[in-house]
């Protein structure tokens, strides 16, 4: 029977359930729509003090340099601890690290001189503890969201983290320009104290193997999962060819200058998250997708078409039109990314594979970055930009050739998805029969 336009239209609608049905996922969410807020104010005043201190391109590139490291070791580390421990403390104990960071940067700010290497250091502590924490928070959502609504969840965790990159750094720009920097430190501690609050109250969440040791063993078990399942080897490679070759923020100021359009450099940036947000709040028919791992190729293609696209428009209109495009091909992607990760992957496993997501999706565009600047460097602008969209398209073609059960994923049938269907219903019952 054919669908009445009403019903196409709430099929559309963003799915809020989880909210609905799981306290502990309205407690994590809330915790984040407040951290998130402070941290991207954080994340405008702290390049922002750099320059202000010394006025120096390098000086301020530096601090990526002080996070890439961090990451790169912490993020796996963090997964294995993911495992091994109960994720509730886990993130408490990180987030109260990342507030006492934020703290020293409020100190710092305060001194008659502040110090440039605080500076530094704290990014450094922040990328740390961040990359501890994400794979615990990002594994707890399948322990308290039921399975058939983990798609929905990953939809409204997308949509707190573009609502936060929206306004939190119009928020940093206005404290440390009418203000300063130590205004914007201080409001990313008060919002650190808010969401531990919300953290506190989190239901406990041990680890299914107690017995777990974390080391190197432990990490290395992870990633050899990861190995074993093509279909998840795939997401990974899907996302880290889209960002290294198809992510040209780095450029963005020349474009505007190209286009003769300086004044709409900030459109540019925010254009992505728009197309983003779209993406997000028009998330509903997501759940009524099956087919992720054909989804999630198709959709990075159409990012990398978007960004070749933009790079060939003679106008800011056209170019701002392509980025929101590719933007909401990139949430797309991301959302069956998620959904995938989460209806398929062990609970003992999930800080591990965790940690390897953290580091497909944050490694990827600090190297596209550099990729597009040295491309352009050696040809030019547009060279850079189109010929990086055209190479996305085309790597995500061969992933999808070279691993076909990437491409022939189906969560109805997928044995994975199958077993972890079998793993909730058969806790959930046991919950129940306790109870």
């Amino acid at each position: 029977m054919a669908m009445t336009l009403r019903e196409r239209l709430r099929r559309l609608h963003i799915d809020i359930t989880p909210l609905r049905s799981s306290r502990d996922f309205r407690l994590i969410l809330l915790s984040g729509v407040v951290t998130s807020f402070g941290s991207f104010v954080t994340y405008v005043a702290l390049p922002f003090q750099v320059k202000d201190l010394t006025n120096s391109y390098v000086a301020v590139g530096l601090l990526g340099a002080c996070e890439l490291i961090p990451l790169v070791i912490f993020g796996l580390w963090g997964g294995s601890l993911s495992d091994a421990m109960d994720r509730r403390v886990m993130v408490l104990i990180t987030e109260l690290s990342l507030m006492l960071s934020s703290a020293a940067l409020l100190t710092n700010a305060l001194l008659p001189k502040p110090q440039l290497w605080v500076l530094y250091v704290v990014a450094a502590l922040f990328a740390t503890f961040d990359s501890l924490q994400r794979p615990s928070l990002d594994a707890i959502t399948p322990r308290v969201v039921p399975h058939d609504q983990l798609a929905a969840a990953s939809a409204l965790s997308s949509l707190r983290w573009q609502m936060a990159s929206l306004a939190g750094p119009a928020l940093g720009g206005i404290l440390v320009s009418r203000y300063d920097a130590s205004w914007a430190y201080a409001f990313d501690v008060v919002t650190y104290a808010v969401s531990l609050v919300f953290l506190w109250r989190i239901s406990p969440l041990p680890a299914i193997d107690e017995a777990a040791e974390v080391g190197l063993r432990h990490i290395w078990e992870g990633l050899a999962y990861a190995w074993s399942r093509k279909d998840l080897l795939g997401t990974y490679l899907i996302d880290t060819a889209a960002m290294l070759l198809a992510f040209p923020m780095a450029l963005f100021p020349f474009v505007a200058e190209d286009l003769n359009a300086e004044w709409a450099l900030g459109l540019l940036y925010t254009a992505p998250f728009v197309g983003s947000l779209i993406a997000t709040l028009t998330s509903g028919w997501t759940s009524h997708v099956h087919r992720h791992g054909r989804a999630i190729v198709i959709a990075a293609m159409c990012w990398g078409g978007g960004i070749a696209l933009f790079g060939l428009s003679n106008s800011i209109w056209l170019a701002l039109f392509w980025l929101t495009v590719a933007g909401g091909a990139d949430m797309v992607s991301g959302l069956f990314r998620s959904a995938m990760w989460n209806q398929t992957i062990p609970d003992e496993v999930r800080g591990r594979m965790a940690g390897v997501e953290l580091l497909s999706y944050s490694i990827g565009p600090t190297l596209g970055q550099v990729r597009a600047s040295g491309v352009a460097a050696v040809t030019n602008l547009r060279f850079s930009i189109v010929s990086g969209g055209i190479a996305c398209v085309a790597a995500c073609g061969l992933l999808a050739t070279a691993l076909p059960s990437l491409w022939r994923f189906d969560a109805r049938t997928d044995p994975n998805a199958v077993r972890e269907r079998e793993v909730r219903a058969h806790r959930a019952t046991e919950g129940t029969a306790e109870a």
